[in-house]
């Protein structure tokens, strides 16, 4: 497997330039939902017939990134073999699916073997001292066993500090889904800042890098003006209120590297969306938050 590289900025910025992966998805309805895509400069092929139930509409995944784009029945991920995980996840957060009943969670964490390169073990995990950390929750796709499970696969999971993975991102994650069940269609973009050296390597057979901070995008599918938020938060236990970590889709983009929503709408309109980040747009919860400083971030 490849050496774990440095950040993305700089020189390490220039040399893969020219090896930038721009892959989007072409939603169309006919007999069925047929996806078109390129992946380093490939032919767009439909995916297998199991895929199709990816709600991926007309919406395009991230680009300025140069993993493997592997498609999963609910949502997308981009794998960095340098880091042994996923640089983005993607997918389309609905309310219709979390008031759905939730399956059994499985806890079945494995290698994935969709990922050409191998991904990272359970084994590089165990006695690590980090959580299994997800980047597309299971609890997002509870009301679906078979989207459920692969949300276990190793290569959408990265190391988190315990009281970062159940403190403040689990606070994020719990909130997100507050506002799918509030703003009805959430499109949802999570992953490690790989612009920042890692804070170390873990794993026994695979180095998996240790993220120093992640990040998630938010845009809400059903507002007029598409509104959108962004937030980054160092991997390390927090006491600080969420809204302090919120951002606009510009600032995550700078601070990534990554570029977000590029094809999904007119550039002046993208424009727009990605300069605000107004987190009076998104309710919070003071609720959580205290749950947070009181019981979350002091689990051992």
């Amino acid at each position: 497997m490849a050496k774990l590289r440095r950040n993305h900025t700089g020189a390490d910025s220039a040399s893969s330039g020219g090896i930038i992966t721009k892959v989007g998805i072409f939603g169309a309805i006919a007999a069925a939902l047929v996806w078109a895509f390129s992946n380093f400069g490939g032919e767009g092929e439909a995916p297998p017939a199991d895929r199709l139930d990816y709600a991926a509409e007309e919406f395009y995944l991230p680009t300025g990134t140069r993993g493997e784009r592997i498609d999963y029945q609910g949502f997308s991920l981009s794998y960095d073999e340098d880091w042994e995980q996923a640089e983005w996840v993607a997918y389309i957060l609905e309310r219709k699916n979390l008031q759905q009943e939730w399956t059994d969670r499985p806890n079945d964490f494995r290698t994935d073997p969709n990922v050409s390169t191998g991904s990272a073990s359970d084994n590089d995990y165990r006695g690590s001292g980090y959580d299994r950390g997800h980047l597309a929750p299971f609890a997002d796709f509870a009301w679906n066993a078979d989207q459920a499970r692969e949300t276990f696969y190793l290569s959408n999971i990265s190391p988190q500090a315990r009281q970062f993975n159940q403190g403040v991102w689990r606070e994020l994650e719990e909130l997100t889904r507050d506002w799918a069940n509030r703003f009805q269609r959430l499109y949802v973009v999570t992953g490690p800042v790989m612009t920042e050296d890692p804070k170390g390597t873990i794993g026994r057979e695979t180095r998996v890098a240790i993220p120093a901070a992640y990040y998630k995008v938010l845009l809400d599918l059903d507002d007029p003006e598409r509104k959108g938020i962004g937030f980054v938060i160092p991997n390390e236990i927090s006491f600080d209120p969420l809204p302090e970590y919120a951002m606009s889709i510009d600032e995550v983009e700078a601070i990534t590297g990554i570029d977000f929503f590029s094809e999904l709408m007119p550039k002046d309109e993208e424009k727009k969306l990605e300069a605000s980040g107004n987190p009076d747009l998104w309710p919070f919860s003071k609720k959580k938050y205290d749950k947070r400083i009181s019981d979350w971030n002091k689990v051992k």
